[in-house]
Parts: structure tokens; sequence; C-alpha cells
């Protein structure tokens, strides 16, 4: 009998082993493990995830296998993952996966370092519970489609799924446990995106539910615990509920030789990913007509329908975390400080000059770009100047795509300006982590992190 598309990726992550895997994706795995470290120190004191934590502390264990990474003590599995996954959401620096609008490191990364240390892994396991984990929610995440990012915020949804299928393999789950593990892990995926419209702090409550629900479908699922067969593509599944142009098709995309995970973009600015495109594309003609924001007009960002959809709600930002959602707010940044970073946008919404800039900003929707989308991210902007030109910029891979990546030294430095940010990871500390990700390959455990 042939499997459903739902049952072979479940077969898929359940089977994989590190073996299986090349060289350079693993390496792209430890690369995608310290910059979601490096996320996690950066969101470390975010009032929304202390809250979270303070949570976890009354809810969950006193004393447990896995490491809760802000605060250093130990918990179960369950609350560490949802801490660390909170944690690693908040300043908008963990990675991106352009084809599903989904970032995955935020709910693969908690669950499996939190299993990991829990069952007594080895690093080469660790790493190949994560190559399964992005393999799954990428693809989980391009089968749902552009309708469901309307409504949906994908890393809650697909991310579930992702959170499931790293914990799956490192409980050694049998394809048929893994795809109970998914059933269950569906059922429960959620996030929407209304929460930016008010400014709260939802965003961090949906890696963190993801990761932690996930992880206890797993774990649900190893005891005998059955999910829904067809959670993807059945009649009253995720695709049913939840969009309306699921292409099943998207699920098994060359398993086994197309690694999505290689795919995978570091963010560069501070800000939603739906920005960087038009944010790179406005330095490229400042940069290139030696202007200034006193010699700027009006920019008009020519963007895809997703970033209306999600950025267009935030007129004038009153939150950091709204801010980060302004394209008018990140191109005045650009403009103004020539980079939208960590510490830009804490002083951004009392600028006066970054208001004024803000209502100089505009967008538009762009047929090219939007065709585009999601494969591929095209900046494009036109700039008036005061004198009377017009002016367009364009780039075709913003900066951390993988044709215009990080190198593992920007990648460094990029920790420890987070963990600066962050203020709870000293720079001797991110050295430690930093040592311990190159190395986990030949680690006889799963490691520790930010003693």
């Amino acid at each position: 009998m042939t499997l459903s598309a739902g049952a072979q990726l479940a077969a898929f992550a359940a089977q994989l082993a590190c073996d299986d895997i090349p060289a350079p994706v693993l390496r792209r795995a430890e690369d995608l493990m310290l910059d979601w470290l490096a996320s996690v120190a950066a969101g470390a004191r975010a009032r929304p995830v202390l809250a979270i934590e303070r949570f976890a502390r009354a809810m969950g264990a006193g004393e447990g296998p896995a490491q809760v990474l802000i605060s250093r003590r130990s918990s179960s599995p369950y609350f560490a993952a949802m801490v660390n996954a909170a944690a690693s959401h908040v300043a908008e620096q963990d990675d991106v996966h352009n084809g599903a609008v989904f970032h995955p490191a935020t709910v693969v990364f908690p669950p499996a370092l939190a299993a990991a240390q829990a069952e007594g892994r080895a690093g080469r396991e660790l790493l190949a519970a994560v190559v399964a984990g992005y393999e799954v929610g990428i693809r989980v995440g391009e089968f749902l489609g552009r309708s469901h990012y309307k409504v949906f915020h994908t890393t809650g949804t697909a991310g579930t799924l992702a959170a499931a299928a790293a914990t799956g393999r490192l409980l050694n789950l049998t394809p048929a446990q893994m795809a109970h593990a998914l059933g269950s892990a569906g059922t429960q995926a959620a996030g929407l995106w209304e929460f930016l419209r008010d400014g709260a702090d939802s965003k961090q409550l949906h890696t963190a539910h993801a990761s932690a629900a996930g992880l206890a479908a797993a774990y649900l699922a190893r005891e005998g615990f059955t999910g829904a067969s067809r959670i993807l593509e059945g009649a009253q599944g995720m695709a049913a509920g939840m969009s309306q142009d699921a292409d099943p098709a998207r699920l098994t995309d060359r398993l086994g030789s197309r690694w999505a995970l290689a795919e995978t973009s570091f963010k560069y600015h501070a800000s939603c990913r739906h920005t960087h495109p038009a944010a790179d594309a406005l330095r490229q003609v400042m940069q290139r007509h030696a202007l200034a924001a006193s010699d700027i007009a009006q920019v008009t960002a020519h963007v895809h329908q997703a970033a209306l959809d999600v950025l267009g709600p935030v007129v004038v930002p009153r939150t950091v975390h709204q801010a980060k959602f302004s394209m008018g707010t990140v191109l005045a940044l650009i403009a103004l400080r020539g980079a939208a970073g960590l510490d830009a946008f804490e002083t951004a919404l009392d600028d006066a000059a970054v208001a004024a800039f803000r209502d100089r900003v505009r967008m538009a929707l762009d047929a090219e770009v939007d065709a585009a989308y999601p494969a591929r991210w095209i900046g494009k902007v036109s700039v008036v100047t005061r004198d009377g030109r017009t002016l367009h910029g364009r780039v075709d891979e913003p900066k951390g795509d993988p044709g215009n990546t990080l190198s593992r030294a920007e990648l460094e430095e990029k920790a420890y300006r987070l963990a600066a940010f962050g203020g709870a990871v000293t720079r001797d500390a991110m050295a430690q982590a930093i040592a311990r990700v190159w190395s986990l390959a030949d680690a006889a455990s799963a490691p520790r992190f930010f003693f």
C-alpha cells in the first residue's frame, strides 16, 4: 500500500541517521545552532520571556535533566523547551526559510536540546534530530502555502510538527510512532497574526507553545498515545482548516536529496524579515548616490503581498516589537543611522526624525516581487530625492540568504553582539558556547551552555 505524503515524511524523520546527511549540511546545522543560541542570549531579559520563565518555574519541575538557558537552572525537557523557545524569538535575529516563510531554529533547537540532554544523546544524534526537524517543518510550511501565512504564524503551526519530529528522532520513535507524534502535534498547532495589531506578547507564546507541544507529542507517542494519521492532508486536517492552496507534493519534495535546512537564511537586520529586502535596496541606493536621509523626499518599497499582510497593520508603532514590523521605521533607521540594529529600536519610538522619515515611506505591491515570493525575496525601492530625481535600487539576495550568507566569523561576531545586547551572557560564556557548538559532532553527550 502506498503511504500518504504525511506518512512518508514521518518515516523519513524517524529513520534519518547522521551518516545519511552530507557533511556541509551538518556544518550548516552547527552554524544555525550558534545563531539560535545567540538569539536566546539576546532575549534572555525580555519581559515576555521572563513572564514565561516564571510560569515555567511555578508549574514545572524545580530540578530536571534539561537546561533553561536564560537562568542556567535545570527543569523538565517540557519547560526547558518552552522557555528557551520564547527567548530565541524576541530580538528578530533568528533564522528564516524563505520558501516556507518559517523560522525553524526557534522551534527545533529548544526541544531537541532539551530531549538530547534528558536522554543522554551524543552530539551527532542531536545534529541528526535537528536536521529532521528542519526538513519536516520547512516542508509543512511550504505545504500549507501562502494563504495559510496570511492569517497563521507558520512558525507556531508548522513549528509544532518540526518540534515533534526533532524530539521523536531523539527518542528513536518508529515510523508509525513518528506519524502519531506528528498527528498529535498537528492537532495542537496554533498561532495567529492578530497580535501584531495590539503589539501583544503572543509571538513568544507561539514559539514556546510549539516547542513544548511538539516535544510532548513525541514523548506521548513513545508511550503508545495515538494521533491522527492524516493530520496534514486529511478531510478535517490542517490543510482543510488552515489553507486554501495546500500542495501535498511539497511534503515529500526530494526527501533525502534536497536538504531544505541548507536553504535557510540568517537574519542581518534586527527586524521582521519582510523588511530586509527593501532595507538592503535602500542602503544600496544611498551608498551608490551618496545620499543622506535629508536628501530623500519619499521612498516606495516594492513588496510581495505577504509583506503588506504582515507589515500593513503596523502604521504607527507603539512598542519596540511593533517597530520591528514597521517598514517605515526600519527604512528610517537605515537612512538615518545606517543600520537597523538591536539597540536602534529601543530609541526609535521616541525619535522625531525616525517618525518624520517613516511618514515618507510607503509600500506598493509589485508583480515581479510577488511572483518570485516566497522562493525568492527580491528587494526593490524607488527613491524620490528633494532635488527631483527618482532613483531605483534592487537586491536579488538580501544579506543572510544562502547565496549571500554569513561566514562563521560573521556569525561569531553576531553572537557576541547579541549576547552583549541581552546582558545576561558574558563574552567569555559566549566564547565557550561557540567552542562547544563547533565541536558538537564529536561530543559524547549534548552539552550545556552559558555557565
